[in-house]
């Protein structure tokens, strides 16, 4: 027993002098441990690659969305019916049939031309399947007719009418360009290699569809950490993962999703190395079009642009509180969901919701036609009253992510939709508003979307309130940046210290809006403010104030502010010759050239916008005021002309028209375009004052008159309009009525001589018709 208990107490001294020594080597003798190809990018090495190690996350990843978001087309992976089958809409038969096991479309092709087309790869898997066709030049086109995949029937994108074969939207155009409009998220490590020369694409991918790679980034050097032996592996930052998501704030995540959640505009390939969404991409504002003017959903804008306006992203909420980001499903169903932040006893409740819960008796609402639109107990999940969503796509609902309180009462005033309505579509705004009140009381705040509904109709009154939002930094950031591209079209030196404040936000969105919109003027403190922003940590917001600089001088800039604008400039050029296959950005080429004085390549880039989307109008626009910059009046007035029959609600293009026309000296067309200018914008003040010049040329002396007092009701102020009211009435014999405007000019500007003037040869006048 001696010598067992020796040995055992010789073991346990070798253990516990080991386990010291070992340290010692560790930290001071041994060679620290490498990767094979140390020093080497990491590269992308496919989500099977991740399976042996992360089998629970590939299993809930596998057939979800993302793994089905695109394939090739196979028996597998196509849904839809391919057994000669016809499908007939707005008079085109189209025929679905298969060839030596492959997948064909007879229907109308490039100029309407019906044709037969290979169908190559599927895109989506529910509630719609689309298909990619093959063109010429690297192109993948989808398909306007997807099979819906809960009915099992064809359908088309437009049932009312589809877009003419020279439409933009038409489907073998650059509207319905996968490697352009769809790509980039859809399938991993994509690089869509568009050639702005050939105008060809050379997309490639490393995997087809949306893979661990494409929220991780690159992973071979992972996999080469991972299959070194346990004690073999290096203490290395983030187990050499390109992205790291343990820990991540919400912030970092919710932006992790942003490049392909948001509608946006993407100045390069997705490198998975930006600490700021904004060095990947532009998000779109809550601009017309896009969004109600409350910011609710409207066009096709996905998640992140409503989520940022939402109280849960205020709070630090993150995509993954709510769904799962392996399998995309939502972690939990129903108001379950919610229940997680909120009070069960307090919230889901019919005193908090006042609906019948499901299983409970009641009436389902109906269409006029007796269809089914909401079934009893709707009206009690969480979502439909605080997510109320649209149809995209013809049959893919989805949900508002702002999560905003019903507020039927807005939408008197904006024009907005709302939940009541939204199910009770028999019933009016009025007795949606009255049920509010009588459930919760009368406290509806103030919301900024009735300031954006004036804002874009222009309405004088707004200008105060939008200076107000944009300055509010307790609202949310793109609010904020919306109130300064609206307070864009509002002219005046009043609204210089917001956009000079918003250049200083801590937000990026704010600074890239107010560096976008900022009136440049060829001054120090201008110049001062956005050449600090040549150096911000963030491209969005460079290269904004990059292109703003392109308009000043360029000997205002000293040698290393030169030489930083130059570098900067060309980031701003690159991300714009990345989204060349784009009409808006061929077009905001053609300014930045127009800027530099390259009249040239500006002409250049605005034929090119036009090409890519003959209906782009700002390219048609900016392309008449370049003609007109190079004295070709008659090409300025044809493009002017064009924009103005196609769309006579933009009355800043009636006014520029009219003023081309006078130019000419046309005055009375010009006149007929200024009166329609002056109808649709009648708080512009310049307008009144130009019509009323035109007016007195063609001898329309009670019209002339009116359209003075109406620029100076608007600007009292103005020296031009004093001038010309005083001269006008001088013209015509009326001393009196020239003399009250002469002397509010000499009151106002007492330093001009020629107020001075115009009373001295009123008072000259006046003593001569008494010596008479």
């Amino acid at each position: 027993m001696r010598s067992w208990k020796m040995t055992g107490i010789l073991a346990t001294l070798v253990i516990v002098l080991a386990l010291p020594l070992y340290v010692i080597w560790e930290r001071w003798g041994a060679p620290a441990a490498t990767l094979p190809g140390e020093g080497a990018r990491s590269t992308f090495v496919g989500s099977a690659s991740c399976r042996d190690c992360h089998k629970p996350q590939y299993d809930r990843w596998k057939d979800s969305h993302h793994d089905r978001a695109m394939d090739v087309a196979s028996d597998a992976t196509v849904l839809g019916d391919f057994n000669d089958i016809e499908f007939e809409h707005a008079g085109v038969i189209s025929r679905f049939y298969r060839k030596a096991g492959r997948f064909f479309v007879h229907t109308q092709g490039p100029g309407g031309v019906m044709g037969d087309f290979e169908i190559t790869h599927t895109f989506g898997v529910d509630p719609l399947q689309q298909y990619l066709v093959p063109f010429p030049g690297g192109r993948l086109q989808c398909l306007p007719i997807a099979w819906d995949v809960r009915a099992k029937r064809w359908y088309h994108f437009y049932p009312e009418a589809p877009p003419a074969p020279d439409d933009w939207l038409y489907w073998t155009n650059a509207g319905q360009n996968w490697n352009g409009m769809c790509a980039e998220c859809h399938s991993t490590n994509l690089k869509k290699n568009f050639d702005p020369e050939t105008e060809t694409f050379a997309t490639t991918w490393s995997d087809i569809d949306v893979g661990c790679e494409a929220c991780h980034g690159p992973g071979s050097r992972h996999v080469a950490w991972a299959q070194l032996p346990d004690m073999a592996r290096p203490d290395t930052p983030n187990f050499e993962l390109a992205v790291k998501t343990a820990g991540m704030s919400a912030r970092q995540q919710i932006e992790l999703c942003a490049p392909c959640h948001s509608r946006r505009s993407s100045m390069g390939d997705n490198t998975h190395d930006f600490n700021n969404f904004l060095d990947y991409a532009i998000p779109q504002l809550l601009t017309e079009g896009m969004y109600f003017a409350d910011g609710q959903i409207l066009e096709e804008v996905y998640v992140y642009g409503s989520f940022m306006q939402s109280k849960m992203y205020n709070r630090d909420i993150r995509c993954s509180d709510c769904h799962d980001v392996h399998s995309t499903r939502r972690i939990k169903e129903g108001n379950a969901l919610c229940l997680q932040c909120h009070r069960a006893e307090v919230y889901d409740t019919a005193t908090h919701h006042f609906h019948k819960k499901p299983g409970e008796k009641g009436k389902p609402i109906k269409a006029a036609d007796g269809a089914v639109l909401f079934e009893v107990g709707s009206g009690a999940a969480c979502e439909q009253c605080h997510m109320p969503g649209r149809v995209y796509m013809g049959i893919d609902y989805r949900p508002d992510h702002s999560f905003r309180v019903p507020r039927p009462d807005l939408s008197k005033a904006d024009g907005a939709p709302n939940a009541c309505n939204r199910c009770h579509q028999d019933k009016t705004l009025q007795w949606s508003s009255d049920y509010i009140t009588q459930w919760y009381g009368k406290k509806a705040k103030p919301h900024y979307g009735t300031v954006f509904e004036a804002g874009r109709a222009h309405d004088p009154e707004a200008r105060i309130a939008l200076t107000r939002l944009a300055q509010d930094r307790l609202l949310p950031a793109i609010v904020r940046a919306t109130a300064l591209s609206l307070l864009a079209d509002y002219p005046g030196p009043e609204r210089l210290p917001t956009f000079e404040q918003g250049l200083r936000d801590e937000d990026a969105l704010v600074r890239m809006t107010a560096a976008r919109y900022m009136p440049v003027e060829d001054n120090e403190h201008h110049r001062r403010l956005l050449v600090s922003l040549l150096y911000d940590d963030v491209k969005a917001v460079r290269i904004e104030a990059a292109q703003a600089l392109a308009a000043i001088p360029a000997d205002r800039l000293t040698g290393p502010e030169r030489r930083q604008f130059d570098q900067v400039l060309e980031e701003y050029r690159q991300a714009m010759l990345y989204s060349a296959d784009f009409a808006a950005s061929q077009h905001n080429l053609g300014n930045l050239y127009r800027r530099l004085g390259q009249l040239k390549d500006a002409e250049h880039h605005y034929r090119k916008a036009i090409r890519i989307d003959s209906q782009f109008y700002p390219a048609k626009v900016n392309l008449a005021m370049l003609y007109n910059q190079m004295g070709q009046n008659r090409a300025a007035e044809a493009l002017l002309r064009e924009v103005t029959d196609a769309h006579p609600e933009l009355f800043e293009l009636q006014y520029s028209l009219g003023l081309l026309l006078a130019e000419e000296k046309n005055y009375t067309e010009a006149a007929e375009y200024l009166k329609k200018a002056v109808a649709g914008l009648p708080e512009r003040a310049r307008i009144h004052y130009n019509l009323a010049l035109l007016q007195t040329y063609l001898v329309q002396d009670a019209e002339a008159e009116t359209s003075l007092l109406n620029a100076l009701a608007i600007e009292p102020g103005n020296r031009d309009y004093l001038f010309a009211t005083a001269d006008f009435y001088m013209q015509r014999g009326r001393m009196e009525e020239a003399r009250k405007y002469a002397e509010q000019l000499v009151a106002r500007f007492p330093t001009w001589p020629t107020g001075h003037q115009l009373l001295t040869i009123i008072d000259r006048n006046a003593r001569m018709k008494e010596a008479n």
